[in-house]
């Protein structure tokens, strides 16, 4: 590999993060399929390739983001949308707890929303159920038969359409909190019963005057978390 082509490969994976406000200025149906076609060689067991991608815009975009935060602000009907399947661990213990609690302190820091201000709180939250206003949404899905083997596969699609996604100026934000309700997605999208919704994920270009795109996570000291056996 070519000093050049790693730099561009390092820098397309370092500046990548969470972007959690973005401009309205739309993107090319093209753009997004040229990424999705990119994404497309991430490796799959015996390459089944299980993914589906359902990409929203414009009206249809608006129509879900309504539908759901209809429901996300009455607490009662709220409590009745449940995950497909279980994200984070049922029990929190340390190190993971630290690390989730530090990155909500400094995003609400940047915000300038206090602790205990519940209201703020929610209406941070619910951004997530606009995607950040980017103009593009994607949910991603896999078939009710898969196991554990083509989520992990998926999850290399994600990467894949992030960097691809940035490597073309745009930035992203992978969410699962949208998926809490993914009965709605999936009526509103006419998506099967026997697709599994695996997360959703905002596109577009970052609001660069928004302070929370400022938020950049640390990520641990390769001597946390590898191991080298000679």
């Amino acid at each position: 590999m070519s000093n050049s082509l790693q730099s561009a490969v390092d820098e397309v994976i370092n500046s990548r993060y969470s972007c959690r406000a973005f401009l309205p200025r739309a993107v090319p149906r093209e753009t997004i399929a040229e990424i999705l076609a990119v994404a497309s060689r991430a490796p799959s067991g015996t390459n089944i390739q299980p993914w589906k991608v359902w990409v929203l815009t414009g009206e249809t975009k608006a129509r879900v983001s309504d539908k759901i935060l209809a429901v996300f602000d009455d607490p009662g009907e709220a409590a009745t949308h449940v995950e497909p399947y279980i994200y984070y661990p049922r029990e929190w213990v340390s190190p993971y707890v630290e690390r989730r609690r530090q990155v909500g302190r400094q995003l609400y820091s940047l915000l300038n929303i206090q602790k205990g201000d519940a209201q703020r709180m929610h209406e941070q939250f619910a951004r997530n159920y606009k995607f950040f206003d980017a103009p593009v949404g994607l949910i991603f899905s896999v078939n009710s038969i898969m196991e554990q083997g083509s989520w992990l596969d998926s999850g290399m699609l994600l990467q894949n359409v992030m960097l691809a996604a940035k490597a073309r100026g745009l930035d992203t934000c992978p969410q699962v909190a949208p998926i809490q309700f993914h009965r709605i997605i999936k009526q509103e999208l006419g998506i099967p019963d026997g697709e599994v919704l695996i997360c959703a994920m905002s596109m577009g270009h970052a609001d660069p005057d928004a302070p929370e795109n400022a938020l950049r996570t640390e990520r641990m000291a390769l001597d946390e978390w590898v191991s080298f056996r000679d």
